[in-house]
């Protein structure tokens, strides 16, 4: 079983076809599903980069945050006084090491903190 569009059933239906379905038990396996379909999602996207693509990773991330009481509108405001602050993920920046620098200045490699 995988977690589906909430019309999907009724589409199958529709198409005189039949199938099981069940709604999750509780927010914690709600939570799993969309753990899961984030991941599949991002595959598909990964393999065929599109418009319809985006848009169900967008409606698994809007789930997540409704489900958990948050505003969209209210992470759409944050993200970008985070992007502002700190960047976005565009720039492709893969960060190694980070150490605390000595008196003089240099690395120590003694203490390393990531």
């Amino acid at each position: 079983m995988k977690l589906v569009r909430d019309h999907i059933p009724e589409i199958i239906e529709e198409d005189g076809r039949t199938c099981y379905w069940r709604k999750v038990s509780d927010h914690s396996e709600h939570m799993l599903r969309l753990k899961h379909k984030i991941i599949e999602e991002a595959d598909e996207f990964i393999e065929n980069p599109s418009c319809e693509e985006a848009a169900d990773m967008l409606e698994v991330i809007k789930t997540f945050i409704n489900i958990n009481g948050l505003k969209f509108e209210d992470v759409v405001k944050t993200a970008k006084k985070k992007a502002q602050k700190r960047g976005s993920f565009q720039g492709g920046v893969i960060l190694g090491e980070v150490y605390e620098r000595t008196k003089s200045g240099r690395p120590d490699t003694a203490k390393k903190t990531l």
